[in-house]
């Protein structure tokens, strides 16, 4: 649904967004995370044929972004930074204008607009006028603009940006929704906690290339290692644990001690025979959580130090 190869874009001696390559299948959430700067907001430009490429091309919806640009913003619901809302105007109108402008009948936009305004708990405030609203409420219309139209493909930046907790959660779960209607999104975001939520894939760019890409849980082998799990027991350890010589310790307490693991599945099941062997009543064995914000800090501390290197 979403495929760039090699897509590139130089403004004057700058080189902004350098060789990136993605690909995003319908019914999957790409979530690209990276500091400000790092070219997110030109790549998603170019996705949208905003921004000719400098090299390199993209296909959206099956559409090429410089060949055919209107035919992709079609396809396209966008959530950009700066909204565009029209202060003046009631939300209804606001998004029934839009619905003309992408070709809807009357009777469709009327549907979409109704449903919308309920999705997004704005049903209320749908005659009030939009200069009115609370950042969050502009926050929701202009995910719902991005809807009228049903678009195959969204491209959100920053979806629940000053969105208190509750509306967040509505936002968010909106978007695991349309994710099973066989849409392809792609969401810039500073919350990590909601990009490991949403995303079946992470990409991070540094500096306008793509540092690393795959999802949660390859991100977390590949960057932080084998995984950590910890096994608690029902009696007191009373010192050293003998454990096999194939089992690496990482942490110890009283009752309780963690290991890491390659392969789980094959590990685990020999590790807790040999413990109830030995006596030692086992009454839990999970995995240590690993957050995407260690993710994210290990992939940008590699990148500098590879580039001060």
């Amino acid at each position: 649904m979403i495929r760039t190869q090699d897509l590139s874009k130089r403004f004057g001696d700058f080189l902004a967004v350098d060789g990136v390559t993605l690909t995003v299948g319908a019914g999957e959430v790409l979530a690209l995370l990276g500091p400000n700067g790092a070219g997110k907001t030109t790549t998603v430009r170019m996705l949208t044929s905003v921004l000719r490429p400098t090299a390199g091309g993209a296909r959206v919806a099956g559409y090429d972004v410089v060949a055919q640009p209107e035919k992709v913003r079609a396809s396209v619901g966008v959530l950009t930074e700066h909204h565009g809302i029209y202060n003046r105007m009631p939300a209804a109108e606001y998004l029934d204008f839009f619905g003309e402008l992408y070709g809807l009948d009357r009777v469709k936009r009327r549907r979409r607009r109704e449903a919308l305004l309920e999705q997004f708990g704005l049903a209320e405030a749908a005659h009030r006028r939009v200069g009115e609203f609370s950042k969050g409420m502009r926050q929701k219309l202009a995910l719902a603009r991005a809807l009228v139209h049903d678009p195959p493909v969204l491209l959100l930046d920053e979806p629940t940006s000053a969105m208190d907790p509750a509306s967040a959660r509505l936002v968010r779960d909106a978007i695991k929704a349309l994710r099973s209607a066989e849409r392809a999104i792609i969401i810039c975001t500073h919350n990590l906690v909601e990009a490991e939520e949403l995303a079946d894939k992470i990409a991070i760019i540094r500096r306008g290339r793509i540092i690393v890409q795959g999802t949660p849980a390859e991100l977390k082998r590949r960057l932080l290692g084998p995984g950590e799990y910890e096994i608690r027991f029902a009696v007191p350890l009373n010192g050293r644990l003998d454990l096999p010589p194939d089992v690496t310790v990482s942490g110890q307490g009283k009752d309780w001690i963690r290991i890491r693991s390659a392969r789980p599945e094959q590990e685990h099941p020999r590790l807790l025979r040999y413990l109830l062997d030995k006596n030692l009543p086992v009454v839990g064995l999970q995995e240590v959580p690993r957050s995407l914000e260690q993710v994210y800090l290990q992939a940008v501390g590699e990148g500098e130090s590879h580039d001060a290197g």
